[in-house]
């Protein structure tokens, strides 16, 4: 990503490392150049990894929705039972009157 500043406003284009070497070797000389791309190939990767490490890949999502699921179908179990010793107590409260 080549960013060129024009009146102020930041222009971004792709460009590959190739043509980065090539544009940079006119203006610093090869050794430099190289030195410079080989730096941001290794930074570029090594944020890649860095980021690819934390996203969630679907098998994550998966199984995240899953347990969800199954806490949630556990927990609306307690309440419904919960609920029906509730109204069996009001029923045989009001019977008994």
């Amino acid at each position: 990503m080549l960013i060129i500043f024009v009146d102020n406003v930041i222009v971004m284009s792709s460009i590959s490392i190739t043509k980065l070497y090539d544009l940079l070797s006119v203006k610093v000389g090869k050794e430099t150049a190289e030195n410079l791309t080989i730096f941001i190939e290794e930074k570029i990767k090594t944020e890649l990894e860095s980021k690819a490490s934390i996203l969630a890949t679907k098998e994550d999502l998966a199984r995240e929705i899953g347990n969800t699921k199954a806490e949630l179908i556990k927990w609306m179990f307690i309440f419904w039972v919960g609920q029906v010793i509730t109204t069996f107590g009001f029923i045989l409260l009001f019977l008994k009157k």
